[in-house]
């Protein structure tokens, strides 16, 4: 499985429900990536899209404890275990976890790959990604040029998780 997310120097991901900031070019690199696969994000991050709906072009899941929610083009599961057993039937290469904070790190373990935009800047926030720079488990196997929004420096990098 893989991850896909953006962070800053502090490896922040939100603040009161969104996101740190809006780049273009990471939108662009998030619909390439995940376009034609299956998308898994917890239900408040479904709240964050526009007008609330699923991503087109992805199979989208979502987790939530709602035992009533139904969303239209997407699947609904309620537990990380129903979740995990729902996944089984996909590659494990075409799966992205996207959010949020919760589900990232309840997931990690379960992943591979994490698609990490770093934005050079340290934002006000209140939700946090796991930093990958301070495990052992993961090593960068990927790093683009530096690339600036307006004056805001960043990267796409690639982790993966370490063979044992």
């Amino acid at each position: 499985m893989n991850m896909i997310v953006a962070v800053d120097n502090n490896w922040a991901i939100g603040c009161r429900g969104e996101l740190l900031i809006s780049i273009p070019n990471d939108h662009k690199m998030f619909r390439q990536t995940t376009t034609g696969k299956v998308v898994v994000l917890g239900r408040k991050t479904l709240d964050t899209f526009p007008q609330k709906q699923p991503l087109k072009n992805r199979k989208n899941i979502i987790l939530s404890h709602d035992e009533n929610l139904k969303i239209k083009d997407a699947e609904v599961v309620h537990s990380i275990e129903e979740l995990l057993e729902n996944l089984k039937q996909y590659p494990s290469e075409d799966i992205y976890i996207i959010g949020g904070a919760s589900l990232y790190e309840q997931l990690l373990p379960y992943c591979d790959l994490v698609h990490v935009t770093k934005i050079d800047h340290t934002y006000e926030a209140d939700t946090y990604f796991p930093n990958l720079d301070k495990s052992d488990e993961w090593e960068v196997t990927a790093d683009s040029e530096e690339q600036t929004y307006f004056d805001i420096p960043y990267a796409f990098m690639q982790y993966e998780r370490k063979k044992a």
